[in-house]
């Protein structure tokens, strides 16, 4: 591997890494923030949906702003917005201020919008240029940083430490290495003059274009499902916990934890997998394990058996995002424009389902509100071919094995 795709290879486990603590750093104590503020279910998904409308103005836009921008400022311009917004959702929750929340949310909304596109864009690269399967490790820092988070969230509630303190500590943190890390990212390149008569069909795919694809908008259908499921466990599954089997918050945050330690651990093994048996295939079986695990999550009496339906619902939500960032990079001169498409679809599902399955757990409890998640992964795992592989367009170190080193 030559030294600056291994520089770039670390700097983009970091940029993961960081991303999924500064997120569930927010996730794991959901339960926190609601009783600070005294809000029911229905209310802090109203709260939720101001953060995930930031998200999902600024999802469309990232990719036009990485491409004039570069995807290593993308990173720094969203890790400051999500640093700012974490810093004014502290300050709301220490007034107990619910407008200065949801302005916070709000920012913070359209900080990890941006990072996230950003960090996903290098991903891709990245893994052309070391021609394997390396996306999935990618998301699985994302969920190490997620459950290191949730593990300081269950830490710092056990302590007894509020929730003000430990978001500005988390701000701090993000903006510092949000800042530094990009520097090691994959020099920017420039855009290549297209070949005579490629101009129409290179130019549907810049910009918004590929919104027009089928196949781009099915790969994004395929991460609605995956993103949706991983969403409402990030959001629901400590809340669910404490008001459906009546367990603590410190509990809850360790049950967030035991998903997401699940999905980070199958993220960890799962570019073999996709070598060895294909993205389909992968696909499915994944998609299975996770509309399993939801299912007796949700029926489990007890704790324990809950935990074993997290561990399979964790397992399943591991693999579906980043094989869909894949999936949409598949021809490298297109990658851009489909990765922000698919990241569009994908993380408005993770980011805007969660609040409306808090509306519906108004009515119908928490924990059964998540079932509805099951119909949006049934419907990934019916259009899940879409994401095959496309080994005619793919980069030369791909189809020779070329540059293979770890």
């Amino acid at each position: 591997m030559k030294p600056p795709v291994r520089s770039a290879v670390f700097a983009t486990y970091a940029i993961f890494g960081l991303n999924g603590l500064v997120f569930a750093s927010w996730a794991a104590r959901i339960p926190a923030a609601s009783s600070t503020l005294g809000l029911g279910s229905g209310q802090m998904g109203s709260l939720l949906l101001i953060g995930a409308v930031g998200s999902v103005l600024s999802l469309p836009l990232a990719g036009v702003v990485a491409a004039r921008f570069g995807t290593a400022n993308t990173v720094r311009l969203g890790g400051t917005a999500a640093a700012l917004g974490a810093i004014a959702v502290a300050s709301g929750l220490g007034a107990v201020s619910v407008p200065l929340v949801a302005i916070g949310l709000f920012l913070f909304g359209c900080g990890i919008a941006l990072w996230d596109v950003g960090q996903n864009i290098e991903g891709a690269d990245v893994e052309r240029r070391l021609g394997r399967t390396i996306m999935p490790r990618f998301h699985a820092a994302f969920s190490g940083g997620a459950f290191v988070g949730a593990l300081i969230g269950a830490g710092l509630s056990a302590l007894e430490v509020g929730l003000p303190a430990h978001l500005v500590a988390v701000a701090v943190l993000s903006l510092v290495v949000s800042l530094w890390t990009p520097r090691y990212f994959l020099p920017e390149e420039k855009e290549v003059p297209q070949a005579v008569g490629t101009e129409q069909q290179g130019s549907s795919s810049r910009g918004f274009g590929a919104w027009a694809e089928p196949r781009t908008l099915l790969i994004g259908l395929v991460v609605l499902g995956a993103a949706l499921t991983e969403g409402a466990a990030n959001d629901w599954v400590a809340k669910a916990s404490v008001d459906g089997l009546g367990t603590t918050e410190s509990t809850g945050a360790i049950m967030f934890a035991v998903f997401v330690a699940a999905m980070t651990s199958l993220r960890f093994v799962g570019g073999g997998l996709i070598d060895r048996f294909g993205r389909v295939r992968v696909l499915q079986a994944s998609l299975g394990s996770s509309l399993a695990g939801l299912v007796l999550f949700v029926v489990a009496p007890t704790v324990p058996l809950a935990a074993v339906g997290a561990i399979l619902w964790g397992a399943g939500a591991a693999l579906g995002f980043p094989m869909g960032m894949s999936a949409a990079a598949d021809e490298p001169e297109r990658a851009a424009a489909r990765v922000s498409v698919v990241s569009t679809i994908g993380y408005t599902a993770f980011l805007a389902g969660p609040p409306l399955i808090g509306f519906l757990g108004d009515v119908v409890g928490i924990r059964n509100a998540l079932l509805a998640v099951g119909v949006a992964v049934l419907a990934s795992f019916l259009v899940a071919p879409a994401a095959r592989e496309r080994s005619d367009h793919a980069p030369e170190a791909l189809r020779t094995g070329s540059d293979r080193s770890p």
